[in-house]
């Protein structure tokens, strides 16, 4: 039960979240959104096993522009009711990040693009392009890394300015994208040359298919995030 949201079909979660995210911004009260952030928590609680402590700091962000939307509307506003459209703006943005972040950190990206390929048609050559895209961030952030501390050997200070670290980035972006391009170019080759033509008719050694879990489990959220709705938009 707790890795239930793990186990669910990647493409009918991100429709699920993409649905309630679109019928929640027709919503202007503070309650809706509220109670939406409030079953996002139970249902995280309930139904999977994710980071807390990472959950945290990716809210963080988020939450600082919660405070700062309520800060400015309440202070900054004209009307009466300007406590209620603060309190409103601030709660949406805690249900959407709430609701973004269920996503994010009980999928993974790999199952995400086989199912979207699988189950939604997408394109392989723009799946496989995101994906190979997402696997190069780690590589070029290490590779980041070895250069500016090849370059501080090469000609370290001990102190230095920001402008002057503004001035020294292009030393660090210029061979970072011309390795990227080199990097990209030989998983082009290496693809081609395994046979990848990008055609839709294919197999996948990974198949990701529709089971009655995601079929029930759906229902299941699509009936909790309804009744959310129903009920503040009825207060």
């Amino acid at each position: 039960m707790s890795t239930w949201l793990h186990r669910l079909n990647p493409s009918i979660k991100m429709l699920v979240t993409f649905v309630f995210i679109f019928a929640l911004a027709f919503y202007f009260d503070p309650w809706t959104p509220l109670f939406v952030f409030i079953a996002v928590l139970v249902v995280q609680l309930l139904f999977s096993r994710i980071n807390w402590k990472r959950w945290a700091l990716l809210m963080l962000p988020f939450s600082l522009g919660a405070v700062g939307y309520f800060w400015t509307t309440y202070v900054f506003g004209t009307s009466d009711d300007r406590l209620e459209t603060a309190l409103s703006l601030s709660f949406r943005v805690f249900a959407f990040s709430s609701l973004s972040l269920l996503f994010v950190l009980t999928t993974s990206p790999m199952q995400f693009i086989m199912s979207v390929m699988q189950q939604l048609k997408l394109s392989p050559k723009l799946a496989y392009s995101l994906l190979v895209g997402y696997q190069f961030l780690p590589v070029l952030k290490d590779e980041f890394i070895q250069i500016r501390q090849v370059q501080q050997l090469r000609k370290p200070q001990v102190q230095k300015s920001t402008l002057a670290k503004l001035r020294a980035l292009p030393s660090v972006a210029i061979p970072l994208l011309a390795g990227a391009v080199r990097k990209a170019e030989k998983t082009a080759f290496a693809m081609e040359a395994r046979g990848f033509t990008g055609t839709r008719d294919r197999t996948y050694f990974h198949e990701v298919r529709l089971e009655r879990f995601d079929f029930y489990f759906s229902v299941v959220l699509i009936v909790i995030f309804t009744s959310c709705l129903v009920v503040g938009a009825t207060l």
